[in-house]
C-alpha cells in the first residue's frame, strides 16, 4: 500500500489510445503510479484517479521536454494510432511510418535529456533487428538507426517488441479483466496484459537497460 513516504512514480505515455496503451494505463494505475497520457484530444480519455492528460508534439524536442518534465519514465508506443504530433514538417497519418519513427525518437532523446528524464521504454517493430535477411527493409533500417541513436545517448533505454494489438480493447477491459469478453478477445487481452506487466516490472526492477526485449507467453504449468 502506498503511504506518504512512498515516492510517486510518474509515467508519461505516448500511444495511450492503442490496445497496449490501455493495458499499460490499467497496469500502472493498479500499481498506484501516476499516468500522464500525451494526446492531441484531451477529452479522448475519461477521467479516473491517477490519470492525467496533456497535449504535446512527439516530433518537437521542446514540446517533448515540456510534456515529460518532472516524470520518472517515458513509454512511447511508436506504432500506436493517435500519437500527438502537430509539426508542419511531418505528414499527418494514422500511424507514423519508419522515417517518422526515427524523427520521433530523435526528438524524444533530445527532449528527455533537456528535461533531465533518463528512463525510456520504446515499443515498436523491433523484431526486425533479429531478422538479418531483411537487410533492405526500410523498417529494419529505421530500427537500426533508432538503436544507434539510443546507444549514443545517456538515456537508460529499453527496446520492446510490440505485441500484436486488437481494436476494441479499452482501459475498462484491462482494469476489470474478469468481466464478460466478446469472443476472441481473451487471448489478446492476456497477451497485452503480459507485456504491460513486463514493462512495469522492468521499470521497478531496473532490468534490461540498454537492451532489446520481447515478452512472450509461457506455457501453463
Amino acid at each position: 500500500m502506498k503511504n506518504a513516504e512512498t515516492p510517486v512514480v510518474k509515467v508519461v505515455l505516448y500511444g495511450a489510445m492503442s490496445s497496449l496503451g490501455s493495458a499499460l494505463m490499467a497496469e500502472m494505475l493498479r500499481r498506484q503510479h501516476e499516468v500522464i497520457a500525451i494526446l492531441d484530444d484531451l477529452n479522448a480519455l475519461a477521467p479516473r484517479p491517477g490519470l492525467r492528460t496533456k497535449t504535446g508534439d512527439l516530433f518537437d524536442a521542446q514540446r517533448v521536454k515540456q510534456s515529460v518534465a518532472g516524470s520518472s519514465v517515458v513509454i512511447c508506443l511508436l506504432d500506436a494510432p493517435g500519437l500527438p504530433f502537430n509539426s508542419e514538417h511531418v505528414e499527418k497519418t494514422i500511424v507514423p511510418g519508419p522515417v517518422e519513427q526515427v524523427l520521433a525518437v530523435d526528438a524524444l532523446i533530445e527532449g528527455l535529456q533537456g528535461a533531465g528524464v533518463a528512463r525510456l521504454f520504446l515499443v515498436g517493430d523491433f523484431a526486425v533487428l533479429d531478422e538479418p535477411e531483411l537487410e533492405d527493409s526500410l523498417q529494419r533500417h529505421a530500427a537500426e538507426e533508432i538503436r544507434e541513436a539510443l546507444q549514443s545517448s545517456p538515456l537508460q533505454w529499453t527496446l520492446v517488441n510490440e505485441p500484436r494489438g486488437v481494436p476494441g480493447l479499452t482501459i475498462e477491459h484491462f482494469a476489470k479483466p474478469g468481466g464478460n469478453l466478446e469472443p476472441g478477445l481473451a487471448e489478446p487481452l492476456g497477451r497485452l496484459t503480459r507485456t504491460a506487466v513486463g514493462i512495469a516490472d522492468e521499470l521497478h526492477l531496473k532490468l534490461h537497460i540498454g537492451e532489446h526485449v520481447s515478452f512472450i507467453a509461457t506455457s501453463e504449468p
